[in-house]
């Protein structure tokens, strides 16, 4: 029997959810790690993970950055992939399991199934549902977002693996989009033939960038296919063609691209791209990156905020809005973001005044403000 012909038995009745003892390895080894790290595993090469958002948002009302920027309700927020274990990048600061992690050689390349999109739809609604359950019992649940969460609105198609090696992935928006969900779609970019011949857009694009030419993206994203540098470019070149919104998302790793050089040719690849929006988000030290990367690779959110003014200056979009928690800032050449939900309303007018205050101190050349003053900006005194 061929990987494609195979079909295990479903959990429960559930017709999404297999027995993981039933797969071939090496995604048996596989999917059984990833449920030990919180994963619940749809169908046979998608997953989806409670996000700490959600979490937050709901046993104590904190909200994350997209929901600040764009409306994105946390708690209604569904984070998953198509695309679990397969990616064409092996890159250092991502903090997923990686079958490049383990001991485990496979050609991780291409998916060996294909599962219907509604399939992945409703397991995803309903593997959210399912991680949800035990919080009627938390004691500092708030049980009106809780009663919220449990219908979603949005969807994050990306939390680990490469979202377009999925060949149906234009079907599988058009899915959660007809049960009335927004969609937004995050990938690194290699595939653009399968972005530009896509049945319907996300919501909101994002590719996801940390090098600035063919030899750094070589070094530090570890491409496992050929010209995958020069796929990202022409998925770059291709965002002006998109009518939903678009995002860049630049991370920052202090060891790897700070530096002049990566700020100068990441502003020639926007001239090309216009996104609507760019982020600039300081790599965090968790997960598996910690055995590849310091912890002093991750960045302080004021560090984050002058190198967007820098960005800014070259390339007039503005810096918007922040999010310190997350060490993520927000620029555009729009005033304010376009919401595509009804989540954190005022927020970022909310945040205008200490953003005003940040940047003051950059203005004034204190960006090495010692721990206690860096102290004060979090708790929102300075």
């Amino acid at each position: 029997m061929s990987l494609q012909d195979f079909k295990p038995r479903t959990v429960r009745g559930k017709r999404w959810k297999y027995k993981i003892d039933d797969f071939p390895e090496p995604y048996r080894t596989l999917y059984k790690i990833l449920e030990k790290q919180g994963y619940i595993i749809i169908g046979r090469h998608s997953v989806y993970k409670k996000c700490h958002w959600t979490h937050a948002a709901i046993v104590e009302r904190r909200f994350c950055y997209k929901c600040k920027f764009y409306g994105i309700a946390s708690h209604r927020d569904i984070q998953m992939s198509p695309s679990a274990l397969w990616c064409w990048n092996a890159c250092l600061h991502c903090w997923r399991l990686r079958p490049t992690d383990t001991k485990i050689i496979w050609d991780d390349t291409k998916l060996p199934w294909v599962d219907d999109p509604d399939l992945i739809v409703e397991g995803s609604i309903e593997a959210h549902r399912e991680a949800l359950m035990g919080y009627w019992g938390h004691p500092r649940a708030d049980k009106k977002l809780l009663e919220e969460a449990m219908h979603p609105v949005h969807v994050a198609i990306s939390l680990t693996g490469e979202p377009v090696l999925y060949p149906r992935l234009g079907e599988l928006i058009q899915e959660y989009h007809s049960r009335g969900l927004t969609t937004f779609l995050v990938t690194r970019g290699v595939r653009p033939d399968v972005l530009a011949n896509l049945e319907e857009e996300p919501s909101q694009l994002y590719v996801s960038i940390e090098a600035w030419d063919k030899k750094s993206y070589e070094y530090f994203d570890k491409p496992v296919a050929p010209r995958a540098w020069e796929l990202t470019l022409e998925t770059l070149e291709m965002l002006p063609s998109f009518s939903s919104p678009t995002a860049i998302r630049f991370t920052l790793v202090r060891s790897f691209n700070m530096h002049e050089k990566a700020l100068r040719e990441w502003a020639r690849i926007v001239e090309r791209a216009q996104p609507t929006y760019i982020e600039f988000k300081s790599y965090m030290h968790v997960g598996a990156a910690r055995h590849r990367l310091s912890r002093e690779d991750m960045l302080r959110h004021l560090e984050v905020l002058e190198f967007a003014k820098k960005f800014s200056e070259l390339t007039g979009y503005q810096v918007v809005s922040q999010q310190i928690e997350s060490r993520v800032v927000l620029l555009s050449k729009l005033s304010r973001p376009i919401r595509l939900g009804e989540g954190c309303p005022g927020e970022i007018d909310r945040e205008k005044d200490r953003l005003e205050n940040m940047l003051e101190i950059l203005r004034k050349g204190l960006s090495d403000i010692d721990e206690e003053e860096y102290k004060m900006i979090l708790e929102q005194k300075i």
